[in-house]
């Protein structure tokens, strides 16, 4: 089991929620929700994550603006981007170019997911 490092996850996707949640809360680790990119921005100074988990394509803020504000308030938390745009979509690279740490195509993998989880939060 881990530390009980917080996950903040970005979706607004009920099914996706629930299997992000299952899959990091067998790991150990502490899940929150923010269902659009407003609720994020607000949300992550009073929960402060260890990590974000951000769809691109959610309401009000895009994941892209949620990526951004981690960035530029708190450099050092990382950012997994979970999206089903292609790898070839410009909105990919923009993700990185804003400082994502990884990207992880929809559907994904979870023993992918938690490698890449784990990789992030032991650097």
């Amino acid at each position: 089991m881990h530390t009980g490092k917080k996950i903040l996850i970005v979706e607004d996707d009920e099914l996706m929620i629930k299997i992000l949640q299952f899959i990091l809360k067998k790991e150990g680790y502490h899940t929150s929700v923010a269902k659009d990119g407003l609720n994020a921005i607000e949300r992550i100074p009073v929960i402060m994550p260890d990590m974000v988990i951000t769809d691109i394509m959610i309401p009000f803020r895009s994941g892209l603006e949620v990526i951004s504000y981690v960035k530029e308030k708190y450099k050092n938390t990382p950012i997994i981007v979970i999206s089903s745009l292609g790898k070839e979509e410009g909105t990919v690279v923009e993700a990185f170019k804003l400082g994502a740490d990884d990207f992880v195509p929809k559907p994904f993998n979870p023993n992918e997911l938690i490698v890449r989880v784990k990789r992030l939060l032991t650097i």
